[in-house]
């Protein structure tokens, strides 16, 4: 092959319900969209809330298994599958790229529904090998916007790295019912988020509990907005955050999603 590899973009998705993975909206609509307009990846690889735990780790499975953690919901959804092949190399690429924080290569995680759900839209045939990320609780913002930075040599690569989450993600203050109107800090809170994504200053997105008075409610625990660290971490210069969707479901649930390129 010849020439040099164009640089991909990456992609923050607002995932929301796992129920977007099975019903119509437009939420799946905008992140069929994205699959459509990016340069065919030869891997993904994903950063979701859903794998919240004690230390770095990374799928290093050929087959990863797709993960149904949550309870609740129709037969229909615990029956859906994500059969993308994994892809041990860039497992082990990764850990390589994040020395020396320790990066175990996990055998005993998979596919969780904030990666599947909106995958599932983005790249149906599930014929992109994936690769997921997990979160180290135990870490500072600022540990993991510096674990995205020395991931951006991936985007060389020719790996789109995709970070799962909610950039607002109150569960206790959802609004049910037909209106569910936005709560005016959740709101807010997505406002300034945004006017730091179009001015490229990371700096408050990292401390984001200073962001302004609304965080604690907008960012009660932080599983659901640290993917966003990840995906900024690695942007360039001249590079922008476009919004490709956007929304606050339920009161309190914030579906931006985000292609920076």
């Amino acid at each position: 092959m010849g020439g040099a590899a164009r640089r991909m973009p990456v992609v923050f998705f607002g995932h929301g319900s796992p129920m977007n993975a099975i019903e119509p909206s437009r939420y799946g609509e905008a992140w069929r969209a994205i699959g459509l307009a990016l340069p065919r990846p030869r891997a993904i690889l994903c950063v979701s809330a859903h794998w919240y735990t004690r230390g770095t780790g990374v799928t290093a499975m050929a087959q990863p298994p797709t993960i149904h953690d949550f309870y609740g919901f129709p037969q229909a959804l615990f029956d859906m599958q994500y059969p993308a092949p994994g892809d041990p190399a860039l497992a082990r690429r990764v850990r390589d790229l994040l020395a020396p924080v320790e990066v175990r290569l996990a055998e005993d995680w998979g596919l969780d529904h904030g990666t599947w759900s909106v995958l599932v839209h983005a790249y149906p045939q599930a014929d992109v090998p994936v690769v997921q990320l997990a979160l180290d609780g135990t870490r500072p913002a600022s540990f993991h916007y510096e674990l995205g930075r020395r991931l951006g040599p991936l985007r060389d690569e020719g790996v789109l790295i995709a970070g799962s989450g909610n950039v607002v993600h109150n569960l206790q203050m959802m609004r049910r019912g037909p209106k569910g109107e936005p709560y005016a800090w959740a709101e807010r809170f997505e406002h300034r988020v945004r006017a730091c994504l179009a001015a490229r200053d990371h700096a408050p997105l990292v401390a984001y509990e200073t962001l302004d008075e609304d965080a604690r409610l907008a960012v009660p625990t932080p599983e659901h907005y640290l993917p966003l660290l990840y995906c900024i971490a690695s942007q360039q210069d001249g590079e922008t955050a476009e919004v490709a969707i956007d929304g606050i479901e339920l009161g309190s649930i914030s579906m931006l999603s985000v292609v920076i390129h």
